[in-house]
């Protein structure tokens, strides 16, 4: 089985699936979507970008396409508000005309249509774990009747300390009920779900969860301190696709964008911080190609579906190995090609290699090629804002 028109779906939701231009069944659909279809419990763990959202929307609309429901039926918890919104988004691809939409509850927004939304009962909610709660505990949402249960990504969602708030919600919901956890990894906490609240789950695990996929290249930049913003300049002049750039801090992402504007890049920011129209407007944007930088913090490691990101630049490195697979995860998707660099300075030396013996890889060192000559933009901008340090080698004129 090796595509979606195998599958033992309804027509309605074949035309949909092909409007959409899904064609190709990825490993971790062709393995999750056959035992889902069935009724089965799924735990399916897999690299990042090898379509987990499909995996489970397939079953998930196929069950209320068959079985129209006034109340919820199926609840779908996610990490991030960014990643709710993309799930959402594909669900409203796909739905037939008899299908309710989905209620989306997330925080940052105004919650009033969520409740109408809630008590109009919506088959569908998809949710991040802290506004549900909250709009439970007022008795907004009603959950008595959810068929099917999907946690996507589980392992960030425990991370984020959302483990209370998932099994005050999972204690409210049938016992009998089809579960679909969905994890890049399969740590102890997120086995501890499983054994808790999963019967007898369908095991599907696709490779190395804790290696890059093989269709992006790893470059590592060693820089002394001061020359990193010069030396990612140098990268964004040099790459045509878009690119993402990861910082540490919600001020170093302020501090990196608005560099870039000044420079005359068409950049964006998101992080906790900004308001949820802000990063509405800044992933949009990014995604419709309107912008060609978006600078983040770990909150898009995960929570970003952009097919056609060129390169991935990590400006920091990141503090653990696995919240290095995620960055680069967000490239080289969907068949593509894709670059992720590291900038390292200082004692950031130390914590890349230690994230290498962790994964067991080595990236490959690169220096800039001082001799490629850069666009005026680039010398008159810099020059009349600041004093530059030029990299070894490197002559500016």
């Amino acid at each position: 089985m090796t595509t979606f028109t195998e599958l033992p779906i309804s027509s309605a939701l074949q035309k949909k699936l092909a409007a959409a231009q899904f064609i190709n069944l990825t490993p971790i659909q062709e393995g999750a979507i056959p035992p889902a279809l069935e009724g089965r419990d799924v735990i399916g763990t897999a690299q990042t970008g090898t379509g987990k959202t499909l995996a489970f929307l397939i079953p998930l609309i196929e069950m209320l396409n068959r079985e129209p429901a006034h109340q919820t039926a199926a609840l779908v918890l996610l990490p991030t508000r960014e990643l709710a919104m993309q799930v959402h988004e594909v669900y409203e691809r796909l739905r037939t005309k008899t299908m309710h939409k989905a209620a989306l509850i997330i925080g940052g927004v105004s919650e009033q249509t969520q409740i109408r939304n809630l008590r109009s009962g919506a088959g569908l909610v998809i949710a991040t774990p802290g506004r549900l709660q909250d709009l439970m505990t007022r008795k907004f949402a009603d959950l008595q009747h959810v068929k099917i249960l999907v946690l996507d990504e589980a392992d960030r969602m425990l991370d984020m300390g959302f483990l209370p708030a998932i099994r005050r919600i999972i204690a409210t919901l049938p016992q009998r009920r089809q579960t679909l956890c969905f994890s890049a990894t399969l740590e102890q906490s997120v086995a501890g779900l499983v054994y808790d609240y999963m019967r007898d789950p369908v095991r599907v695990a696709l490779g190395s969860v804790l290696k890059p996929a093989e269709s992006v290249q790893l470059n590592a930049y060693e820089v002394r301190p001061g020359q990193k913003m010069d030396l990612l300049r140098q990268l964004l002049y040099a790459e045509k696709g878009q690119t993402l750039i990861f910082s540490r801090t919600k001020r170093g992402t302020e501090r990196i964008a608005k560099e870039l504007m000044r420079d005359g890049f068409n950049a964006a920011m998101i992080h906790g911080d900004r308001s949820q129209s802000q990063r509405n407007g800044a992933l949009s944007g990014f995604q419709e190609g309107r912008y060609q930088v978006l600078v983040a913090t770990d909150i898009a490691s995960r929570g970003l579906h952009v097919d056609d990101v060129a390169h991935v630049i990590n400006y920091d490195v990141p503090k653990m190995a696995e919240d290095f697979i995620h960055r680069v995860g967000r490239t080289g998707r969907a068949g593509f090609q894709g670059r992720a660099s590291t900038l390292v300075a200082g004692a950031e030396v130390l914590e890349l290699r230690q994230i290498e013996r962790t994964l067991k890889l080595r990236i490959e060192r690169k220096q800039i090629d001082a001799a490629t000559e850069q666009p005026r933009r680039f010398v008159e901008n810099t020059l009349a804002s600041r004093t530059l340090t030029a990299l070894p080698g490197e002559v500016f004129v």
